[in-house]
């Protein structure tokens, strides 16, 4: 029980709080990997938009695409419409034509994945960007976004989303900067572990065909690191969305994502060590393996408490903190201080990486996925 209760709780203190500042150390004592200088490139690109039910919004999605700063006559723009062959379909994809995109696909349903290999097959861009229909990008975005790749050892980029909290009552603006922070520093030392799906893009020999229940923010980043290429994270390609506006609409919102994410861990070629540099692999384990196995690491470290609290006042104490995170996060229901809102994000976003796992090995994961509700 001692050794199961120390090493549990020294990875989840490693993970979430450890991490970060020997990433910074790191990062200080070994520099940035060499890159081929900094280019104002304008290759042809294909920005490429699944949407499922995305009427109120794939409008204004495909007008603000139009007006980026890049050449129109080197930029696509597709809409691939997933479930829009279905019979009653919505107004999709009728919107997207008359907003002016390129090419739009009417596809059975077969979830987002499909639906973007259905995009790539109909593209012919030198660079696949990729968006979410309820993201919008900053005009200078695109350019932000392609001129890592000037430097012919990069395959994939992620630019920064920024989340617009109206309500002030979701703690995932302050995760999320914490996160693109680490982002930043896997960048600078390696690449980065995951991306995310309102701003990216890589080379169109890069591109990879992935189960459909695997979604490109987790499968591509550490794939184009196994093949020989750098991922990386450009700070100056901001996107913005609508943020899930209660933290329990965001439980539910990270419990499907895991539910996705768990299958990449176990049966997606993420936990393989072939192909990873030793300081990549590092960050996969820390970064990765170790923030999704965390509902389990906090489950062995209560039960070992439990099993050791008449052996010492550390274990006392510990049976204390974790009394007091569970007390915060409940108080964060009824109050708005900042410390208490962050322990029932904590909390629930580790609740929700659990049943993520549970939904994954009792029911599987669906390639199908649903906007989450308050987003558009």
């Amino acid at each position: 029980m001692r050794a199961l209760f120390w090493i549990s709780a020294a990875l989840i203190v490693w993970t979430q709080a450890a991490y970060a500042p020997a990433l910074a150390l790191l990062r200080r004592l070994k520099g940035s990997p060499p890159t081929a200088p900094g280019a104002d490139i304008t290759p042809s690109v294909t920005l490429i938009v699944a949407a499922y039910k995305e009427e109120a919004v794939i409008a204004a999605k495909v007008a603000n695409a139009l007006a980026l700063d890049w050449p129109r006559d080197r930029l696509q723009v597709i809409v691939a419409v997933d479930g829009g062959a279905e019979p009653g379909a919505d107004a999709t994809a009728e919107r997207a034509r008359a907003a002016g995109a390129d090419v739009v696909l009417e596809l059975p349903r077969g979830g987002k994945v499909r639906a973007q290999d259905a995009a790539v097959a109909a593209s012919h861009g030198e660079l696949l960007a990729f968006s979410d229909a309820n993201a919008t990008w900053e005009p200078d975005a695109l350019r932000a976004l392609a001129a890592p790749f000037a430097d012919p050892a990069v395959g994939y980029v992620c630019g920064q989303v920024r989340f617009l909290d109206a309500a002030g009552s979701n703690q995932e603006g302050l995760y999320w900067r914490y996160e693109l922070w680490l982002r930043a520093g896997e960048s600078s030392l390696a690449s980065v572990t995951a991306g995310n799906g309102a701003i990216y893009a890589l080379r169109r020999k890069a591109y990879m065909h992935v189960d459909a229940v695997m979604g490109h923010d987790l499968s591509f980043p550490f794939n184009v690191v196994k093949r020989g290429r750098r991922a990386v994270y450009a700070p100056d390609a901001i996107a913005t969305e609508k943020m899930v506006p209660t933290i329990e609409g965001e439980g539910a919102r990270k419990r499907r994502m895991m539910s996705h994410a768990w299958a990449i861990l176990l049966r997606g070629g993420l936990l393989s060590p072939r192909g990873y540099p030793p300081l990549y692999a590092l960050m996969i384990v820390s970064h990765r393996v170790l923030r999704y196995a965390s509902p389990l690491l906090h489950l062995a470290a209560a039960g070992a408490t439990l099993a050791l609290l008449r052996h010492g006042r550390t274990y006392r104490a510990a049976a204390l903190a974790q009394a007091g995170l569970l007390a915060a996060a409940a108080a964060g229901s009824r109050v708005r201080m900042r410390p208490a809102l962050v322990a029932r994000y904590y909390v629930a976003t580790t609740a929700a990486l659990g049943a993520g796992l549970y939904d994954h090995l009792r029911h599987g994961t669906a390639a199908e996925w649903e906007a989450a509700e308050g987003t558009r």
